[in-house]
């Protein structure tokens, strides 16, 4: 059997629509930059009472200042590891793992970073790496743009050294923990917010664009992919079920007026 078609993001139906999880790089910014259309679609959703996650590769210490600033109810960094969140009684953090196992898998990132240095010198860590606390992140696409050998030979090392990993655009990832995107969400959204999404799947949209949203797209019924999806599909395991017309924060824009406008 083929692969199925991704459906346009007009044939979700809004109804029953709770909240909807996003990704950050190139699912609401474009070349690193917030796109002012996509922010005020936050706004919108927001004031139309969709509650809003923000699910992403970059560091735990970026999300400390996006639940702050940006309209959303919970920030999840490091595809999933931990998370902030704000309330009456102040800031919190949620961590996936315990204490004692982050200071194993701390151990764990520390000997990649050796490897990694050792056998393939021309491969960066990435600029952010300083405000990391759960994962080791090297820059694909960021700063440098590797070659697509260098990349699956990088991947080889890591998962050759005992840890998973995952990409995005912009980001080779060393996962030393179990979780990722759709089960650092859901863990989440039970810490901030009391809500069980694992019994509600059917009520959160998820939309991303590439590889690291893989785990998202598969578990979400209304997995959206923004439309420049389609330049990651053959890397991806389970494509999303619906796909905007405009890409980036553009496409993010379009769901946004499509599910307000069809819930007033």
């Amino acid at each position: 059997m083929g692969r199925p078609e991704m459906d346009s993001y007009r044939s979700l139906d809004p109804a029953g629509v709770r909240g909807v999880v996003f990704d950050i790089d190139d699912t609401v910014t474009r070349n690193g930059v917030l796109e002012p259309d996509a922010y005020a679609a936050m706004h919108q959703l927001a004031g139309a009472g969709v509650h809003l996650v923000a699910v992403t590769g970059r560091p735990l210490g970026w999300t400390d200042v996006i639940v702050r600033q940006w309209p959303v109810q919970v920030a999840v960094g490091e595809n999933g590891a931990g998370w902030t969140w704000v309330d009456a009684a102040g800031a919190h953090e949620g961590y996936f793992s315990s204490e004692p196992e982050r200071v194993r898998q701390a151990a764990l990132l520390d000997r990649v970073r050796r490897e990694v240095a050792a056998a393939m010198p021309q491969v960066t860590v990435a600029q952010d790496d300083r405000a990391r606390r759960c994962d080791l992140a090297f820059d694909i696409g960021e700063w440098v743009s590797l070659p697509r050998a260098e990349i699956d030979a990088l991947i080889a090392l890591i998962e050759g050294l005992g840890l998973r990993t995952t990409e995005s655009t912009v980001h080779v990832h060393a996962v030393p923990g179990p979780w990722d995107k759709a089960s650092g969400a859901v863990r989440a959204l039970r810490d901030a917010l009391g809500v069980d999404v694992s019994a509600e799947l059917d009520r959160w949209v998820f939309v991303g664009d590439s590889g690291n949203d893989a785990a998202a797209f598969e578990r979400f019924p209304r997995s959206v992919g923004v439309a420049n999806v389609r330049e990651h599909l053959d890397r991806l395991p389970v494509p999303p079920r619906y796909v905007t017309d405009g890409d980036r924060g553009r496409g993010f824009a379009e769901l946004a007026a499509h599910l307000v406008g069809r819930r007033a």
